[in-house]
């Protein structure tokens, strides 16, 4: 499994956590931890199975900044 944290602009409630975990769930063989107040995004995936370039559309596809 790799492991990246993405640096995520808009996400202020909860609401925003379950949005982004949610989607990145969806891809299978990935998951992620939101962290409001630092503005990131941990993500745990099988690289040989999901890309990072997937998870960071899935992000953006909720209505965040991956920056």
């Amino acid at each position: 499994m790799q492991r990246e944290t993405l640096k995520v602009e808009g996400m202020s409630c909860g609401h925003c956590v379950s949005s982004v975990e949610g989607a990145v769930k969806k891809l299978g063989n990935a998951e992620a931890k939101v962290d409001l107040a630092g503005k990131s995004v941990t993500v745990e995936f099988d690289a040989s199975k999901v890309s990072l370039s997937a998870i960071k559309e899935a992000i953006e596809d909720q209505g965040y900044d991956v920056v």
